[in-house]
């Protein structure tokens, strides 16, 4: 069954919309023509198509079942092709079969509402579930994690949402076997080791100077080189003590002159002297002097660059274990000390026959390395700091939960149970309504079985004939068709009728195909299936006879429903049509209101529609009572539609029953500027009604409204009628 039906930005309903709710078994909609009855019925014919995305229709218990809309588009999908669909129903089965039939579908009603029932225990106990799991995640949240978020935050990283944190309780609640502490020690510990976390530090890389102190110790410093001693030129050089300036100076020999008295002294002998003094042996060491000298030089660069990186970025770190200030000064000197030796070893490549001693670093050296041992010593300390503070903090937070776990511990284990029970509950609801639903799906097929070796299209025909024929339609009747399983219309000449039937003889036949459809169904599955009736406005075209024949065939309808017989579950009709209205929604002449039944009337104002909900009171009476109701709506604001309304009022009670023209009702009032507001009421309601009126006009304000109102009162009071307005209006002595 429907519940709900809500309806949004289409045709005359805008982006607020139309909301039907508490859909009854029976549902009278009554609206004028445009108003929007007819795309109601469209959307619950067809929720799919696009133009209703935003609409929707709430089933109760999310049910669906198969609806039939009787509107426009019926008689469009099933006539104009010459043949109907044949409607298969139960007519020419036995008493017996049917029966058994009947009693199958009773079974399967019995079924049904047995599985709803299920379903709403098992919908109950999910909100149950639902409901306890909320108040334990707010008591949760109130009672432990506001209690202890100052001082214990840290240990509650990542469930900082009130549905994590209660997870994590329970989870702890669980599995967490740490050993119980005290709060106290918490607290202290927490004071520890909460806050900022220490970062592990990289150790500094230690310098490696072994082969610069290997350099510095090399004897070649020492060594005096000289040429050979037994060549006739070394005496003179050694006693001048010039080996190192006639070794420069050999660089510069060309030919025979004399690179330093520039006189042609260089022969050949001397020439070879010369090679004599400086043999072998002193070329060796020259080249061993110079590969030393540029390899210490490389090497103390290096260690200097590597040293300065140190200091720069030991500089840089907040953390830093190393001395920066004596790393600086033993730096400084070290590089002082560097440049000294530089020296020495340049002027030891230019004087070989020079005795050097160079400068050791290696007192300096061992002092930086001492130092950066002594920050890694420190680093090392601190790392291991760091890795057993992760330790210490992650057994902290575990006593921290263990704790809150043994002090909840009592909520927490009402709750599981509960929870626990309720699982169960529906564990077992689940198992039961899967039973049933299965017991249903068997029994369904057995009923559709049943069906379908009784059920025929004959007596559909036979129905609509009779019908047809009781209410004077003799000139055409339904024939089935050469093709198995479907009707066509036909003249007594054997003639199709489809082409020159009246407008109100194909409505009539249409409505009726549409109930005897409604009975059964298009296949001998369908006859025994479930629906929702929408009939929108079947007597459009049809005349009073008609109107009557109609209402009745619905109003079996409606009691069938009511007394919950047959397929039919619900019905909506929706007309414009007060007498059907009035004919069709009227119960007994004594009971005036069914629980079963709700109304509602559509209007539209300044092209938009609205609804008025009447619940079980039928707002429609007749339709002077209609004009009344139209009258006292708070939803009718337009000007012309209260202007046409006092119009008819006036017209019906005065003229019709009180025989009172406008000239005797405006002598009524006592005062001259009283009868002109009256002259002045029934010239607007009466331009309003048959003229059109200009923009000016239109632009009515409500208090000029609800100023003719009040004289259209005056009116029955001065003529002695004021009862029938209290009566029309709906106002007792308290109110007026």
């Amino acid at each position: 069954m429907i519940e709900t039906i809500d309806i949004k930005n289409v045709a005359t309903y805008d982006n607020q919309g139309v909301q039907i709710n508490d859909l009854k078994k029976i549902n009278f909609v009554y609206g004028a023509n445009g108003c929007g009855k007819t795309t109601i019925s469209n959307l619950i014919h067809d929720k799919t198509d696009l133009k209703f995305k935003e609409s929707s229709i709430k089933w109760k218990n999310d049910l669906p079942i198969k609806v039939l809309v009787y509107n426009k588009g019926f008689r469009e999908r099933n006539f104009g092709k010459g043949k109907l669909n044949g409607v298969f129903t139960l007519g020419e089965a036995t008493a017996e079969q049917i029966k058994v039939i009947e009693d199958k579908t009773e079974e399967l009603k019995v079924l049904k509402a047995e599985g709803i029932q299920k379903r709403e225990t098992l919908d109950k106990l999910k909100a149950d579930k639902e409901v306890a799991e909320n108040e334990f995640k707010e008591v949760t949240w109130t009672k432990v994690y506001k209690k202890y978020e100052t001082e214990f935050k840290e240990a509650f990283t990542g469930t900082l949402q009130k549905e994590t944190f209660k997870n994590k309780l329970l989870q702890e609640s669980a599995s967490n076997t740490t050993v119980l502490q005290t709060i106290e020690k918490l607290r202290e510990k927490s004071k520890t080791i909460f806050g900022q976390q220490p970062q592990p530090i990289q150790p500094i890389t230690q310098i490696s100077y072994d082969r610069i102190s290997e350099i510095e110790l090399n004897v070649i410093w020492k060594k005096i080189i000289v040429g050979k001693a037994d060549v006739e030129i070394a005496k003179l050089i050694q006693r001048l003590n010039i080996n190192d300036w006639v070794n420069q100076g050999r660089e510069y020999i060309q030919d025979e002159t004399c690179p330093f008295c520039q006189q042609q002294t260089i022969t050949e002998n001397f020439q070879s002297e010369l090679e004599s003094f400086f043999d072998e042996t002193y070329l060796n060491d020259i080249k061993s002097l110079k590969e030393l000298k540029q390899e210490y030089n490389l090497l103390t660069q290096n260690l200097i660059n590597e040293l300065n990186t140190i200091e720069s970025n030991q500089k840089s770190l907040s953390s830093s274990k190393l001395d920066i200030d004596k790393l600086s000064a033993y730096l400084k000197t070290l590089i002082s000390q560097n440049a000294a030796n530089t020296e020495y070893l340049l002027n030891k490549v230019k004087e070989p026959s020079r005795s050097i001693e160079l400068i050791s670093l290696k007192e300096q050296l061992d002092f930086i390395s001492e130092l950066i041992n002594s920050a890694n010593s420190e680093i090392k300390k601190h790392n291991d700091i760091v890795a057993n503070y992760s330790t210490e903090r992650s057994n902290l937070i575990k006593s921290i939960w263990r704790y809150l776990v043994d002090e909840y511990k009592n909520e927490i284990a009402a709750f599981t149970t509960k929870k626990s029970g309720l699982e169960k509950g529906i564990e077992n609801l689940e198992k039961q309504r899967k039973e049933k639903l299965d017991e249903y799906s068997k029994l369904d097929v057995e009923v559709k079985n049943l069906s379908k070796n009784v059920t025929s299209i004959q007596p559909t025909i036979n129905e609509i004939n009779r019908i047809l024929k009781s209410y004077g339609f003799l000139n055409f009747a339904i024939v089935p068709t050469k093709e198995e399983g479907f009707y066509q219309i036909e003249r007594e000449d054997g003639t199709i009728a489809e082409t020159t039937l009246s407008e109100g003889e194909i409505t009539f036949i249409t409505f009726l195909y549409f109930l005897q459809l409604a009975k059964g169904g298009l296949s001998e599955d369908e006859v025994n299936n479930e629906r929702v009736l929408v009939i929108d406005d079947p007597i459009s075209s049809l005349d009073s006879n008609v109107l009557f024949v109609v209402s009745t065939l619905i109003k079996e309808i409606i009691k069938n429903i009511k007394a919950d017989l047959g397929a039919i579950k619900q019905l909506i009709l929706l007309t414009h049509n007060v007498y059907f209205h009035k004919e069709v929604s009227f119960i007994d002449g004594r009971t005036k209101t069914c629980n079963k039944t709700n109304f509602w009337i559509l209007r539209k104002n300044d092209k938009v529609t609205g609804i008025q909900s009447f619940g079980i009171d039928n707002p429609i009476q007749s339709s002077y009572g209609l004009l009344w109701q139209e009258l006292k709506s708070e939803e009718v604001k337009s000007s012309l539609t209260v202007q046409n309304v006092m119009r008819r009022i006036i017209e019906n009670y005065f003229k019709l029953l009180g025989k009172l023209g406008d000239d005797e009702l405006i002598l009524k009032f006592p005062t001259k500027e009283e009868q002109e507001i009256c002259r002045s009421l029934i010239s607007w309601i009466n331009d309003g009604s048959h003229s059109i009126n200009d923009d000016l006009f239109i632009e009515l304000q409500d208090r000029t409204i609800e100023m003719y109102k009040k004289v259209f009162k005056d009116i029955f009071i001065l003529t002695n009628h004021e009862g029938h307005y209290n009566m029309m209006m709906n106002l007792t002595e308290e109110t007026v």
